[in-house]
């Protein structure tokens, strides 16, 4: 039996199908997958992301530790707002992805469940000759909602500071509202929010958010939702062995100040300089579906593949298949996928495919 969320019978109430997710008992979906997705992008939809690891870095360092220990830069933000940044190691390799919430002395970082052991592990190695105190917080609930209707339903049931909150809100940024933390942030490409607030109060919301006619949403969905949105997926997308750059994250990278040596950053500098394989969008217009790991093969390129797909689906809103696949530099047009021993073709395109429920992909 793995962890559960303070919502696992919620879940099971709503008709779940269970599933093991970083050693956390999870929704895959609710019934329909499909149905799913579709709700997010026409309606709203909620999800139960309370296994994410929430943790609390305080003390006079703080600010400091995070600018060596992150790849972006804390300081480019102010206080009340959101960053997203990678945790790199000495190889410029990604350990993990996460979002920074800066308040005006001290910060709470969002990381992924299934690197949460090693994650921490490494904060702790790198918080030496730093004043700074790290706290993991198991004792709070994520809920995120999502979609067109999202933030009109939170204002409604949220009402007095934390409608307001909702409502005045900039993209990436957040409010504490007693012991919510409400960010306009989010994981499918849609408008919305994500509430960090205590075990204790998580059901009483999923509650209220249901009665108010926000759908739950499982991992199925958050998943197509997700690529649709050209969002990267740690440990398919990236992982230690691949740096930012070629990740197609390079605006999480910030090499403004000198001064600033943070971890993995001069072989960062050094693959700048030599150049680097990137993360591109595909789109398979036939028939067929891209999945991770298939090879992709560009136009005069050698025998083998020259490339792979790494997170590849079906596309509910775009009604084709489409994939982030890592390509050599450069990579333009139409390359052949290989799938079922075929050869299909795709086209090279710039992610994201879908933003608010929006076809938006450009060929390259």
């Amino acid at each position: 039996m793995g962890h559960r969320t303070p919502l696992y019978q919620a879940h099971l109430a709503a008709g779940a199908k269970m599933v093991d997710f970083g050693g956390w008992d999870m929704p895959i979906h609710y019934g329909s997958q499909l149905d799913e997705h579709h709700q997010v992008r026409q309606y709203a939809g909620m999800f139960d992301v309370s296994h994410m690891t929430v943790v609390d870095i305080t003390g006079q360092g703080a600010r400091d530790y995070l600018r060596h220990l992150l790849a972006n830069d804390v300081d480019k933000i102010e206080p009340g707002h959101a960053l997203y940044t990678g945790m790199l190691n000495e190889r410029g390799g990604v350990i993990d992805d996460l979002i920074v919430y800066k308040n005006s002395s001290d910060f709470r970082l969002v990381v992924n469940c299934a690197t949460r052991e090693k994650d921490l592990d490494w904060m702790e190695s790198q918080a030496g000759g730093f004043a700074v105190d790290i706290r993991e917080r198991p004792d709070l609930a994520m809920i995120a909602i999502q979609g067109p209707q999202a933030r009109p339903i939170l204002e409604k049931i949220l009402c007095g500071e934390g409608g307001n909150a909702i409502a005045r809100l900039p993209v990436f940024g957040f409010e504490n509202v007693g012991r919510w933390l409400i960010a306009r942030t989010g994981y499918t490409g849609e408008d919305g929010a994500e509430i960090i607030l205590p075990d204790e109060q998580a059901e009483e919301f999923w509650q209220r958010l249901l009665d108010a006619g926000v759908k739950p949403t499982g991992l199925g969905a958050r998943d197509t939702l997700r690529l649709e949105a050209g969002l990267n997926l740690y440990g398919n997308d990236m992982d230690e062995d691949v740096t930012p750059w070629e990740a197609n994250m390079g605006w999480t990278v910030d090499l403004n100040d000198q001064t600033r040596q943070f971890v993995g950053r001069e072989l960062l500098e050094e693959q700048k300089a030599r150049g680097h394989a990137q993360l591109l969008g595909l789109v398979l217009e036939g028939k067929g579906v891209l999945r991770a790991h298939q090879g992709v093969h560009v136009p005069g390129g050698s025998v083998g593949p020259d490339g792979e797909i790494t997170s590849g689906t079906f596309s509910p809103t775009l009604g084709h298949s489409v994939a982030l696949a890592r390509l050599p530099a450069g990579t333009t047009g139409t390359v052949e996928v290989e799938i079922r021993n075929k050869r299909l073709p795709a086209r090279v395109v710039r992610a994201p495919f879908v933003r608010n429920g929006k076809t938006v992909y450009k060929p390259l």
